[in-house]
């Protein structure tokens, strides 16, 4: 069956760490009652009027308060900003606190000033991603180390710390472009798509993923992806409370540097600007659409974020009960394809 994930949210500083933790917990376990079998959170740091719980010690926390069958996914880290042997222990430690059920993501982050809080060159993050990646197995498999990259040196190093995952955490690239697709392929073990590209994209994407992975000798499968989703009685209901909820995250989103979407379009006709990706509608509506998404592309975990800042905890519950009811089964219904559509080309 495709399973199912909850992308947890960033919050308003308004709202005290302690009372989001809270509804952290709350949260959490609304969406396992509720047939979600992954819960992903993202990163970002100084960020200003909203705020992330940091993933690491979070999801340590949240393994404790889930049942044994609920993955836990940095959905994603900004690899670059940090020590690859930092990076290493930290997840390793993760997974072996999460009693391997640890899946690791990772992206190059888009904001500038995050790079320049922490002195690390904007201009260097993709280099730097890919060195830390290689790196990161290297620390994570082999008994006896020595890296000269361009970033980091490490001479006959011994780690002592390993994953509970043999040979290590799945490691999901999160990326926009095409080549953070080619990234997945070369370092990754899947690509988790974000949720405002569209199908047609994805699954151009998914095919520079299946190269990549082809090149390397590994088998290409079932990949992660992003939807944003909500549910109301009537599609017009939705398309009103999605704008009330997400247009001003979206908007936040263009003016911090995500450059995905054009933000007068968000602004002028916002349902128009987000009908390419956003999953909107009534039950049937949103069913019928995930469902053909998961059935005409390799999808699995299908990852659905019905939480926006905007939203109290309580709100947040409610879309996810309400997904659990009403369109949760139908997907854990299909068994995930393998491939992609025949013409599907990089």
């Amino acid at each position: 069956m495709v399973q199912v994930g909850l992308l947890l949210s960033d919050v308003p500083t308004s709202v005290s760490p302690a009372r989001q933790f809270r509804d952290v917990l709350r949260i959490a376990e609304a969406a396992q009652a509720n047939g979600f079998t992954y819960i992903a959170i993202g990163q970002h740091f100084l960020y200003g009027d909203l705020r992330w719980l940091q993933p690491v010690p979070l999801l340590a926390r949240l393994a404790a308060e889930v049942g044994p069958e609920i993955r836990l996914a940095t959905q994603i880290m900004v690899a670059p900003l940090y020590h690859p042997v930092l990076l290493a222990e930290e997840i390793a430690t993760l997974d072996v606190v999460t009693e391997g059920r640890l899946v690791f993501g990772a992206g190059l982050g888009y904001r500038p000033e995050e790079f320049g809080y922490l002195g690390v060159p904007f201009a260097e993050r993709a280099a730097r991603m890919d060195e830390c990646l290689d790196l990161l197995v290297k620390l994570w498999t082999q008994d006896e180390v020595t890296h000269h990259g361009r970033f980091w040196r490490l001479d006959g190093v011994r780690p002592h710390l390993e994953p509970v995952q043999r040979p290590h955490p799945p490691i999901w690239i999160g990326a926009h472009s095409l080549a953070g697709a080619r990234r997945a392929g070369r370092f990754g073990d899947g690509y988790a798509c974000p949720p405002e590209t569209p199908l047609d994209e994805v699954a151009q994407r998914f095919a520079v993923v299946r190269d990549g992975f082809a090149a390397r000798g590994k088998a290409f499968g079932p990949q992660p992806l992003r939807r944003n989703v909500l549910v109301a009685d009537t599609t017009e209901q939705a398309v009103i409370e999605y704008a009330r909820v997400a247009q001003g995250r979206y908007l936040s989103y263009a003016q911090r540097g995500l450059d995905v979407m054009d933000e007068s379009e968000l602004v002028e006709d916002f349902a128009a600007a987000v009908a390419g990706h956003a999953v909107v509608g009534t039950p049937d509506e949103v069913t019928a659409r995930l469902v053909d998404i998961v059935t005409s592309l390799p999808v699995d975990p299908l990852l659905l974020r019905p939480q926006w800042p905007s939203m109290d905890a309580d709100e947040a519950i409610a879309a996810i009960d309400r997904l659990g009811r009403d369109v949760v089964p139908a997907i854990r219904a299909v068994t995930p394809r393998t491939d992609l559509p025949d013409g599907i080309e990089a």
